[in-house]
């Protein structure tokens, strides 16, 4: 027998979890595009290089092309244009990669590394602008929320 009231509740909280999930969407999107625009504003740059320049600034050893892209979870198209450019402007560098000579490294330059940390620095403080209407518990609540949608759905 079909419990109809059960079946009405759940239809209810799955159309509340799919408002939550427009609301997160929502909330990222503004967040993501006010930094692109600051990036681009007052740096010159863009998301996505930001984003590569990121993933070897906390690689200084260098990364395989194939590791920014696993990272970013992008096409090695999309990083190959950026570290293309990352090279010839001098804020970065490709090796010959010890293990696998058919591969190359890539590393952020001297140059590179101190650019980075400036934009790294502003990029701490826009966010922090952006969230803070959160105080410390607002915070805590939201990522233990959030740590328990990242662990997917729950299997059957």
């Amino acid at each position: 027998m079909i419990d109809l009231d059960t079946t009405m509740a759940d239809a209810a909280l799955s159309k509340t979890r799919l408002r939550l999930w427009l609301r997160l969407l929502k909330a990222s999107r503004l967040i993501e595009e006010e930094v692109r625009r600051r990036l681009r504003d007052d740096h010159a740059t863009t998301l996505p290089r930001f984003d590569v320049m990121s993933a070897l600034h906390r690689h200084p050893d260098g990364l395989r092309m194939s590791e920014i892209s696993t990272l970013l979870r992008v096409s090695n198209g999309n990083i190959t244009g950026i570290v293309d450019r990352l090279t010839t402007e001098g804020l970065a560098e490709r090796t010959v990669d010890v293990d696998d000579r058919r591969a190359y490294l890539v590393r952020l330059t001297p140059r590179g590394r101190r650019l980075f940390a400036r934009w790294a620095t502003d990029h701490e403080a826009w966010i922090d602008e952006l969230l803070s209407r959160l105080d410390g518990d607002d915070i805590e609540a939201m990522s233990l929320l959030l740590e328990r949608v990242g662990t997917g759905p729950p299997r059957t």
